[in-house]
């Protein structure tokens, strides 16, 4: 079986999504994906009618989003029209998925290049005119009776009360995040990966990160208000059925506390990321230097109606698929999709700190859903660059109650 190298990564800044508000919101979602795609090939000289495939995750496939971002990504991106694109939905954990499965390509001998990423843009959202529903299920009574699943900030709420970690951990832990991205960004330690996003005129419309909060306080974040408890409690139908009742349907005995807010839960930006990977042969053919490979690759499902726990046993299966341990691993990336996700990890597996999230996570840079997974990757892997260091391990939560993973190993 072939390896899969990782061959270049690059990404968007994230921009605040909303619109109005955010520097990229007026964008098109297909045009962020062409702007990583360009930068690609022109990184690396890449003869596009090579690339096998584009895999893109995009979670909200819909309006603007809609229509295989991937394969229109590529077509504006002037790429061959051979390369052939196809965009697919893990939720939050699509952007780590689209790179396994290139991955998996390239190790089955089936491509020997191939891109994975992801592109979202939340200012979307809505733009379409129908709102989504307001279960998981979409109204799939027989799932809902087997499987209640609420809103994931209310999962977030439900899971720190079940563990008894404090408001206080988790903004602190929000905190960190915050100062962890101000010396990141202070250090320049996202130059090598970051493109700027031009608009079709030539317009520069974004160059750094727009989200981070570098004057966020503990105190400033212990006087907000949490999120989740009006939306715990809001009758969702007529029955009246609230995403609290969904919670106590499984979990009777748990009397939710709301801790997460604005501050400790993820941020709402638009962003686009993608790595393009080739089998050791092409690369060699083409006089590339890898900077990394993919050693394993791991899905795992948890209880769906906390929605969140998933990444603890994903992270622990890809440890032995790759035959290490947690002390192996010297760079952990696990998204922040609420300050009690990676609380949690960081409690259950009893992780040196100082390894996980180095660089600030979405709770400071923000979650462009589909797109976060591929920017995680590419932020590990630039960290085991600058640190001279060998392997990384990347995972995140998922809607449904998933969790890829993935490790790298820098060559």
């Amino acid at each position: 079986m072939s390896e899969a190298w990782i061959i270049d990564a690059c990404r968007t800044p994230r921009g605040v999504g909303k619109k109005g508000k955010g520097a990229l919101a007026n964008e098109h979602p297909q045009h962020l994906g062409a702007v990583v795609l360009e930068a690609l090939r022109d990184r690396t000289n890449l003869n596009t009618a090579d690339v096998g495939d584009i895999i893109f995750g995009t979670s909200s496939q819909r309006g603007r989003q809609s229509g295989d971002l991937a394969r229109m990504a590529a077509l504006e991106a002037g790429y061959d029209i051979t390369s052939s694109g196809v965009t697919l939905d893990r939720f939050c954990g699509s952007g780590i998925t689209s790179v396994n499965l290139a991955a998996m390509n390239i190790m089955s001998g089936s491509e020997d290049v191939v891109i994975g990423g992801g592109a979202e843009m939340m200012s979307t959202y809505g733009e379409e005119g129908a709102m989504p529903s307001m279960f998981m299920d979409n109204g799939n009574m027989k799932l809902r009776a087997l499987h209640p699943q609420p809103h994931q900030g209310v999962c977030a709420d439900a899971i720190a009360t079940m563990e008894g970690i404090s408001r206080e951990d988790l903004d602190n832990n929000a905190f960190q995040s915050q100062q962890k991205a101000a010396r990141a960004i202070a250090e320049d330690r996202f130059a090598k990966s970051l493109v700027p996003v031009y608009n079709i005129d030539g317009e520069l419309v974004l160059d750094k990160e727009e989200f981070p909060r570098p004057q966020t306080t503990l105190e400033g974040l212990g006087e907000l208000q949490p999120s989740f408890a009006p939306v715990a409690d809001y009758p969702l139908d007529e029955s009246g059925t609230t995403y609290r009742q969904l919670v106590n349907q499984k979990y009777p005995d748990i009397d939710i506390q709301h801790f997460h807010h604005a501050g400790n839960s993820s941020g709402v930006v638009d962003g686009a990321g993608a790595l393009l990977l080739a089998s050791p042969d092409y690369a060699k053919a083409q006089d590339w230097k890898p900077r990394a490979r993919i050693v394993a690759m791991a899905n795992q499902g948890d209880c769906p109606t906390l929605m969140l726990n998933a990444p603890v046993p994903a992270a622990k299966r890809v440890l032995a698929k790759a035959g290490l341990t947690v002390n192996d691993i010297d760079v952990w990336e696990i998204n922040e999709a609420f300050s009690v996700v990676s609380e949690k990890f960081m409690r259950d597996l009893n992780l040196d700190r100082d390894k996980v999230n180095i660089n600030g996570g979405a709770m400071a840079l923000g979650h462009p859903i589909g797109a976060t997974g591929s920017l995680l990757i590419n932020t590990a892997l630039d960290e085991l660059e600058r640190q001279g260091k060998q392997f990384g391990l990347v995972t995140m939560c998922a809607a449904g109650g998933m969790a890829p993973a993935i490790i790298i190993e820098r060559i």
